[in-house]
């Protein structure tokens, strides 16, 4: 299997958070990232990627910079 856990980096303070199990797709779409698991689940999240380790199987997201 070749899916990931997403995690979202300093969320609240608190480093990183579980968001998403088994992820198998991750998308940019109407300017946020799609993002579904091997069960259906699916969620859009507004940030973007800060690194992805194939290795680890490990996706690390990081929220939007308001300004």
């Amino acid at each position: 299997m070749c899916e990931a856990n997403v995690y979202i980096d300093n969320y609240d303070g608190k480093g990183e958070i579980l968001y998403l199990e088994n992820v198998d797709v991750i998308r940019p779409e109407d300017g946020k990232l799609f993002i579904k698991n091997l069960f259906g689940e699916q969620k859009f999240f507004d940030g973007q990627i800060k690194e992805i380790s194939l290795i680890k199987h490990k996706i690390i997201l990081t929220k939007r910079q308001t300004t």
